[in-house]
């Protein structure tokens, strides 16, 4: 593996004649050489049209080839800024603004509304992929003499979003050894090589797709298998069809694919050297689950998008890995830390902190989250966790999200793993609503895979959690909500199902 410190020289790394990205549905292959011909040319069309240093290219775009050219081309000529093809338009109107996007590109019969959000605002060009399996901005004028010098290492790349499930959502801007730092780590975490081939099944407008799935495997010169979106009828099919080696998703994916396997091992899965999970907490019995079900060692990490993505996983085998647990830091410092910012020992909980060279210098036009968010140098995670002595670390919740009942503090995740245990719960979400003697009460939400009854789900909590932690209220419901990326949206559910908590 290189050692770049640019999306430039990570695009420019691997050997030409090896596949780069496959895409399974139009049985289109592409080479390194035809990727980096394609995303140069865009660069210098985008170049052509305006794009400087800094300037900020939005793409509403499915996942594809497509995509990963624009995102790469994009972070060249100026920043990229991929949003989510399922946002409405005032979503798109906000992130249009918020980024100060100057440009959007879009598929050329798709994206409605974002199309309506950027109209008389923001300039709108399509991107079609011939049936070679060239991407090309449809109008882009003459070239020239435009072309895409490489962008320096601390080069913002990409701007993100935090998802703002506590509050407004902040801008991440992503700087180019960031990103590459990120790929290296995962790397090395997973001694990715030529040989390797990644199953992309998230989507590339968040860190988890574009980092882990694919950035990280060209870094490798392995090949990345991009399916326009997740099937779970079609999954298998592919990973035997194209021999992967390795996913990454959210435990939602993880648990779909379960819930539709048999007794038998699936046909494909003989191929996969690991699977990862991350993005959402992966309950321990799961993970058991999908080892025993698809003869593969789970390997669970944690990432954020200020992070550009991962900092922990578990390792490989022979190494231990503990369920429930999102590993030691990979390439990157974790500590815990109180809220007066000193330093915590072994198993005492407390906010996880990170230092390392793919986390963010911190995020745009925002002094007071900067504030809140650096310490001494360390990044505040939000997260409350605590290190065992051989620094796996265990996430126990979200801080904002812990329940405070009477001064006891509570973390949710505890509650939700013992409802998971339950074999007539599918989903489970515990969290916090208003008592007016505790402060808080515990109450959960629940998704059966099977008839049951209240009471009994919550006798078997009574069983194995002390009282106070025990919900006083079960609410039996059909879906639980969360982000695009898998994150269960506490705070949503208990607004939706016990009032506004103030």
């Amino acid at each position: 593996m290189s050692n770049p410190n640019s999306l430039f020289e990570l695009l420019h790394a691997a050997p030409g004649n090896h596949t780069a990205v496959i895409l399974p549905e139009a049985g289109i292959q592409v080479t390194y050489d035809k990727l980096r011909e394609q995303v140069m040319t865009m660069a210098g069309d985008l170049a052509a049209l305006g794009i400087g240093r800094g300037d900020r290219v939005a793409t509403v775009l499915p996942n594809g080839l497509p995509a990963i050219v624009s995102f790469l081309a994009a972070s060249i000529a100026g920043t990229a800024a991929p949003l989510n093809p399922g946002y409405r338009q005032e979503e798109f109107s906000f992130y249009l603004e918020d980024t100060s996007a100057r440009i959007l590109l879009c598929p050329p019969d798709g994206a409605p509304e974002a199309r309506k959000a950027a109209e008389g605002r923001v300039p709108v060009h399509s991107i079609e992929m011939d049936d070679s399996g060239f991407v090309r901005i449809l109008d882009a004028p003459a070239q020239g003499t435009h072309s895409s010098a490489a962008p320096e290492p601390d080069e913002i790349a990409l701007v993100l979003h935090t998802s703002g499930s506590t509050g407004r959502p902040k801008r991440v801007p992503i700087r180019h050894s960031n990103i590459a730092a990120s790929a290296r780590n995962i790397v090395n975490t997973y001694t990715l090589s030529p040989d390797d081939v990644a199953l992309c099944v998230m989507p590339l407008f968040h860190v988890h797709g574009l980092v882990a799935s694919t950035l990280s495997t060209l870094l490798s010169a392995g090949t990345v298998v991009v399916p326009a979106k997740f099937n779970p009828l079609s999954f298998w099919r592919i990973v035997r069809d194209h021999r992967a080696t390795w996913y990454s998703a959210v435990p939602t994916i993880h648990h779909l694919l379960l819930s539709r396997s048999g007794k038998e091992r699936p046909q494909g899965s003989e191929s996969l050297r690991f699977i990862r999970s991350c993005s959402a907490a992966l309950p321990p019995e799961m993970m058991h689950q999908m080892e025993q079900s698809f003869g593969a060692p789970v390997l669970e990490a944690y990432g954020m998008t200020e992070a550009s993505h991962q900092m922990c996983s578990n390792p490989q085998p022979p190494a231990p890995r503990k369920p429930g647990s999102v590993g030691p830091g990979t390439g990157v410092r974790v500590s815990i830390m109180d809220a007066a910012g000193s330093h915590l020992g072994t198993e005492q909980r407390g906010e996880v902190v990170i230092q390392g060279p793919n986390v963010v210098a911190g995020y745009e036009n925002n002094p007071e989250a900067n504030a809140k968010s650096f310490t001494n140098g360390w990044f505040r995670t939000g997260d409350q966790g605590f290190l065992d002595a051989e620094g796996y670390l265990t996430l126990t919740g979200r801080i904002k999200e812990l329940i405070n009942r009477g001064g006891e503090k509570i973390a949710p995740r505890e509650i939700d793993e013992v409802l998971l245990a339950h074999p007539a719960v599918a989903e489970a979400v515990a969290f916090g609503v208003p008592h007016a003697t505790w402060g808080e009460e515990v109450a959960a939400a629940v998704v059966l895979r099977e008839p049951q009854s209240e009471s009994a789900i919550l006798a078997h909590c009574r069983d194995r959690l002390a009282d106070f932690k025990c919900p006083k209220k079960l609410y039996i419901v059909e879906t639980i909500p969360r982000t695009a990326t898998g994150k269960i949206q506490r705070g949503a559910v208990a607004t939706a199902l016990a009032g506004n908590r103030g």
